[in-house]
């Protein structure tokens, strides 16, 4: 049997049967975040980012654990400001919820955000990753995290790719899922789309002639495009590039994870606007 207090607009929850829960836990399959228009983020850095960054927060749950802590409780009060519901949930519930043993104390149910193309202005040194039916969600996460640390300014999901608003996924960004814009399309839209792009778009391909540390990447704006982890770029969309590039390799391996290709890419064409703060090196 359910066991539900109110507290004001705070639900607390004991109970895996709750319907509440079950909705929350349904989330792990694509079919109902695509349906609900939402998914989970956990972490209560990642909630107070996204809140900040002016994300829109449907249901916050917090462990019982996590009563009396002041941050927990302000974005309880931000929650209720926006309208959202606010759960106090035991620790089975946070282990069943998260699908964890040692559970974050906070997680929050978030609308997505998907932005059209036909808001999307690159311009000066702008630098985008575009992806190729990436399958990995650990992939994915990585370099939404590495494109967001280099400065770049947004994703392209080209194709069939694998969910970004996932759980795995967003465990990986470490948060930068709410700091990039996120753009989708097919591969005959990407293609039809690029005759009006008008800066570089660079490849990176196994039969790329061009060493990628050669290429000017002042002449912006960018779009760095990675293909698929197994296949790569596809003929046509690698004949849609300005230059395919290649990484150097001395050893045995025959390629590189798409993850660290992407983030060598990333550092290689954003060097020249990168700078370490003197307060911040380490001796």
């Amino acid at each position: 049997m359910t066991t539900q207090k109110q507290h004001g607009q705070v639900k607390e929850i004991t109970s895996l049967a709750n319907p509440i829960i079950k909705d929350m836990k349904s989330l792990s399959l694509k079919k109902n975040r695509d349906r609900e228009g939402v998914f989970m983020a956990e972490g209560l850095k990642l909630i107070i980012d996204a809140l900040d960054l002016g994300w829109t927060i449907r249901t916050l749950l917090f462990s019982k654990a996590g009563l009396g802590n002041p941050l927990i409780e302000k974005t309880a009060a931000r929650t209720k400001a926006s309208g959202g519901l606010i759960i106090e949930a035991n620790q089975k519930v946070m282990e069943s919820v998260t699908r964890r043993d040692n559970p974050q104390m906070v997680v929050g149910v978030f609308e997505q955000r998907w932005r059209d193309m036909s808001t999307f202005n690159a311009k000066g040194e702008d630098v985008y990753v575009a992806l190729d039916r990436i399958r990995d969600p650990g992939n994915l996460g990585t370099i939404i995290r590495t494109a967001d640390a280099v400065g770049a300014k947004g994703l392209i999901l080209v194709g069939d790719t694998t969910d970004p608003y996932s759980l795995e996924t967003v465990r990986a960004t470490m948060g930068s899922i709410f700091a990039l814009p996120l753009f989708k399309m097919s591969a005959d839209e990407f293609l039809k789309w690029r005759t009006g792009f008008h800066g570089q778009i660079i490849g990176t391909h196994l039969k790329g002639s061009v060493d990628y540390r050669t290429i000017d990447y002042k002449k912006g704006p960018i779009i760095l495009f990675m293909g698929n982890e197994q296949q790569g770029l596809p003929d046509n969309l690698a004949d849609s590039c300005d230059q395919l590039a290649r990484i150097p390799q001395a050893g045995r391996a025959d390629s590189l994870n798409l993850a660290v290709a992407t983030g060598v890419m990333l550092y290689e064409i954003r060097r020249h606007n990168l700078t370490l703060d003197p307060r911040e090196a380490r001796s």
